[in-house]
């Protein structure tokens, strides 16, 4: 059990060049939703939270910022889970179709699993994984 004093991950902050595109993708591939949007002189600050965790985690677009561009060896990303195989094949397809498919595809041993990976509008990786021990989807 985590001790009440202990750290805990509460959110994780992009600086990303189009605000908009951003937030779009993080809707329509990762089901996000706004929770909090601020100004702060040009900067427009927006929470975006997967339903129902809005107190738990959110990730924080804020615009103003550039492009991020990953060498072909930079796996950094950031990872969902999925409920089945099939998602992850409808997700890649949908990537596929709009150009954003890193990664088709693929199985690994346990505890990587089924994944794909599509890059977001700012450059930044997003993986899309079944059969991972991580965050599994409520039945």
């Amino acid at each position: 059990m985590a001790h009440i004093h202990s750290p805990r991950l509460t959110h994780l902050a992009l600086h990303v060049r189009d605000l908009d595109a951003c937030l779009h993708f993080y809707r329509d591939f990762c089901g996000m939703v706004e929770t909090h949007r601020r100004h702060s002189g040009k900067q427009t600050i927006v929470w975006l939270a997967e339903p129902g965790r809005e107190q738990d985690f959110v990730f924080v677009l804020m615009s103003g910022g550039e492009d991020l561009q990953l060498s072909d060896l930079d796996y950094r990303h950031f990872g969902f889970a999925l409920a089945s195989r099939a998602a992850v094949d409808d997700i890649a397809r949908r990537a596929e179709a709009v150009g954003c498919l890193i990664w088709p595809p693929r199985d690994e041993p346990y505890p990587v699993g089924y994944y794909c990976g599509v890059k977001d509008p700012n450059g930044n990786y997003v993986e899309f994984s079944f059969g991972q021990p991580l965050g599994l989807p409520e039945e």
